[in-house]
């Protein structure tokens, strides 16, 4: 696969974000998000297979994306941007030109425990490449109301908070997402990026 970006930040290393192979990323990605500590991805309990029939039908989307990013060529993130006005999110807030939404979910910490900085490294870089790669002018994140740790953290990364929301049940043929209690938050380029 193709990298779509890259970027090397000191003293971390040099990610590089590619478009997620449904297949060939299944494993990977399955264990992360059926690990306890992403309850709040919503995919717990879900197989293998089914992980990769939901990123099949993902990247058959014009409007939602998956991307892997890696660090020093190991899988560390896995980071998902869609248009706002075609997900449920957009019918909770007032969606401007530019926006792009965003949901990341970081590699569990290996055998040595906690990795200092390593969110805030590689949200830089997504953020990076969201803002400046995608040229938008503003991200959005929806995490669960009760997902104190990941809206400290987007905080921590110059994001705003906005209104809290309940984003509405979806339930397709090829998707059903639950009805979420959701913390909107927004990272505007001009403050990622003064010039």
């Amino acid at each position: 696969m193709t990298d779509l970006h890259v970027q090397h930040i000191d003293g971390f290393g040099t990610v590089r974000v590619r478009p997620l192979d449904p297949e060939g990323d299944a494993d990977v990605i399955h264990a992360w998000v059926s690990d306890e500590r992403a309850a709040f991805w919503g995919m717990n309990g879900l197989t293998r297979d089914q992980v990769a029939e939901i990123y099949a039908h993902l990247a058959t989307l014009d409007t939602h994306h998956a991307f892997l990013a890696t660090k020093d060529g190991e899988p560390a993130a896995l980071f998902q941007t869609y248009e706002p006005s075609a997900d449920r999110v957009g019918e909770c807030y007032d969606v401007r030109p530019g926006d792009l939404g965003v949901h990341l979910i970081v590699a569990p910490a290996g055998p040595d425990g906690p990795r200092h900085g390593w969110t805030c490294a590689l949200l830089r870089v997504l953020t990076t490449y969201a803002l400046l790669g995608l040229d938008r002018r503003r991200i959005v994140v929806d995490p669960d109301v009760r997902n104190v740790k990941a809206i400290t953290r987007f905080e921590r990364q110059g994001f705003r908070r906005g209104p809290e929301v309940v984003l509405p049940e979806v339930d397709l043929p090829d998707v059903y997402l639950p009805e979420k209690h959701a913390q909107l938050a927004f990272l505007e380029r001009a403050v990622a990026f003064p010039e």
